[in-house]
């Protein structure tokens, strides 16, 4: 597509929100996942960029090393920590945040990591449904069952647990069962970690229409193919045709979502949703 709309502006300073906050420094801990690359990496670079380490997770090695020389290039003043993995191992899961463990406190965890898979539901593979949900909704449980310890044993119980929620956790569109089931189910794991906490740990979800990252790029080929449509038109009639501002998300724009639901700014953000849609789930 000429003038493709699904290139993210690069990521500066400028993009970025930074907050004032006690517990954003070196020896606070925000475990990321999906680091690699798209919101994941724009996260990790806004989390450290306000100062605080993250242990940074992705299953690519080079993309961690690439969201490493990001975070050098704005001069962050916290860190970045790259700890490879496999988010369906659940020894890795409970690897992953004992190592994280080792950097600080462990107060704050953004669960992004994403797949995607079109087909319809009488053709939809099994496999793949269970690979979904296995990274999108299985892993953010055992990590939170793992992380949850971490942030009750600080000395004020402050902390947070950041899920990557969608539009898609709020209706469906056609052909993506395993996408939709799992962020429908992220939504009832947050609530539930809310409901058992106490008011200082807290649980959020993010709900973003489309964001210019890979899993979108990656997605319109088969979307095109399922409805019989060019790849343009499923941009601007799919994917942006009931919204009212009609293009897509940057990834820094979702990561600071994050960063404020971790801050103390966010401190009445528990058990519900950030849903950054551009209007279009509530406009007709």
């Amino acid at each position: 597509m000429a003038d493709d709309p699904t290139e993210p502006a690069a990521l500066t300073r400028d993009s970025l929100l930074f907050v004032d906050d006690d517990h954003f420094e070196r020896g606070t801990v925000a475990l990321v996942t999906g680091a690699g690359s798209g919101i994941g990496r724009a996260t990790a670079v806004a989390l450290a960029a306000n100062g605080l380490t993250v242990a940074a997770t992705d299953l690519d090695e080079a993309g961690l090393d690439g969201t490493i020389e990001k975070a050098d290039d704005l001069d962050a003043d916290g860190a970045i920590e790259p700890i490879v993995g496999d988010l369906t191992d659940d020894e890795f899961l409970e690897r992953v945040v004992d190592e994280a463990a080792e950097f600080g406190e462990v107060r704050y965890l953004a669960n992004i990591a994403g797949l995607q898979h079109i087909d319809p539901v009488d053709e939809f593979p099994v496999e793949k449904f269970d690979l979904l949900h296995d990274v999108m909704l299985r892993a953010p449980f055992v990590l939170s069952k793992h992380v949850i310890p971490h942030i009750q044993a600080t000395d004020d119980g402050v902390g947070a647990i950041g899920n990557m929620a969608s539009i898609h956790g709020h209706v469906a569109t056609q052909d993506k069962v395993g996408y939709v089931s799992a962020k429908f189910g992220i939504r009832g794991l947050t609530k539930s970690i809310a409901a058992e906490g106490d008011g200082t740990l807290r649980a959020f979800t993010v709900s973003t229409g489309y964001v210019k990252t890979p899993l979108v790029t990656n997605q319109i080929p088969d979307s095109a193919r399922e409805r019989g449509i060019s790849e343009r038109e499923v941009v601007e009639d799919v994917m942006l045709g009931e919204a009212r501002v009609k293009e897509m998300m940057e990834p820094v724009e979702v990561a600071n979502l994050f960063t404020l639901g971790f801050s103390k700014h966010g401190r009445h953000l528990d058990g519900g949703d950030l849903t950054w849609d551009g209007g279009q789930l509530g406009t007709y």
